[in-house]
């Protein structure tokens, strides 16, 4: 794969995370306009590590999409994989920030762009030329885009990438649990690298219990090579060749929201596996990994919004 020109290309979701920012001397909430959306949060982290990455996905012909295409290509992603629709609108989130830094969401998106992207959209040359194709279940909740993943998904395993998945569950945006379950579980039976978080893997299995719900997924979908469970504030897990280790998460006070923080993970994940491949690793090998994606994904705590909020390698460094 070293012929490659992409290291990571990713599909899905861009859209305008506007965050809570205080009150007007009115006081009428303020929201700040932060360009985000899983996929491409990815993309930006794995930018800062040194790494070339490239985006599909659909925005709006309207300001938000041309913001989003901006501040992107700032972050230096290739956007040549982005499409405009002229009809629909780009999408929207309202995060709502809750004690603790958790979030709750309110979509604009019935439909939004990025659910337009049609199989025909997809770049075939833009997959085939990555070493790991990473998407996540926004991009499965709807047609046209369900069908543009799972065509681009073929064109990365037919290309022989590492291919990426991040469940990214939002239950608002799927009009049956039912098809979320289905789809997502499509999603791991096509993945080698998985980033789910623990809710999802109670949403999944039943089970509260990492551990017991880690064992369910490894025996329905024994070709995943690693597979990292988040738990926000108490850590991750790594699973990869019968092994499983634990690293607990940074806790350093300044936690304002956690936007981010998983995509952050993710992209750290991805640049180890890049660096190292998949093959071979030992125990040091899974705790220095998940160290500096906790480490990452903290940073990203202390910030509001995602693209523009990842952190530098010498800040992450700095703090190992």
């Amino acid at each position: 794969m070293t012929d490659k020109v992409f290291d990571v290309v990713a599909l899905g979701e861009l859209l305008m995370d506007f965050t809570e920012n205080g009150a007007s001397g009115q006081g009428n909430p303020l929201f700040e306009a932060n360009p985000g959306g899983a996929p491409c949060n990815v993309l930006a982290m794995l930018q800062k590590l040194g790494k070339r990455t490239a985006f599909i996905g659909k925005v709006g012909d309207d300001m938000f999409g041309a913001l989003l295409r901006g501040v992107a290509e700032e972050a230096g992603i290739d956007m040549s994989g982005l499409a405009v629709d002229r009809s629909v609108r780009t999408t929207l989130a309202f995060v709502k920030t809750l004690p603790g830094g958790d979030r709750d969401f309110s979509f604009y998106r019935a439909p939004g762009a990025d659910m337009m992207l049609t199989p025909e959209e997809v770049p075939a040359e833009l997959i085939q030329s990555a070493r790991v194709f990473h998407f996540g279940s926004l991009s499965l909740t709807h047609e046209p885009v369900r069908s543009a993943t799972k065509q681009a998904v073929a064109l990365a395993r037919e290309s022989g990438a590492v291919i990426s998945f991040d469940p990214n569950l939002r239950p608002p945006l799927w009009d049956s649990l039912d098809d979320a379950r289905a789809q997502i579980e499509w999603g791991l039976s096509q993945c080698d690298v998985l980033k789910i978080a623990d809710n999802e893997l109670e949403f999944l299995t039943g089970q509260t219990d990492i551990g017991r719900a880690v064992a369910i997924l490894q025996a329905k979908h024994p070709h995943i090579k690693l597979l990292n469970a988040t738990a926000g504030a108490d850590g991750s897990w790594a699973h990869y060749g019968g092994m499983r280790v634990y690293q607990p998460a940074l806790k350093l006070g300044g936690t304002i929201e956690t936007t981010g923080a998983g995509d952050t993970f993710c992209a750290c994940v991805l640049n180890y596996v890049l660096e190292h491949g998949l093959e071979g690793l030992t125990r040091d090998d899974l705790g220095q990994m998940l160290c500096f994606a906790n480490t990452a994904a903290y940073l990203v705590t202390t910030k509001k919004g995602a693209i523009r909020s990842m952190p530098e390698r010498e800040q992450i460094m700095a703090l190992l």
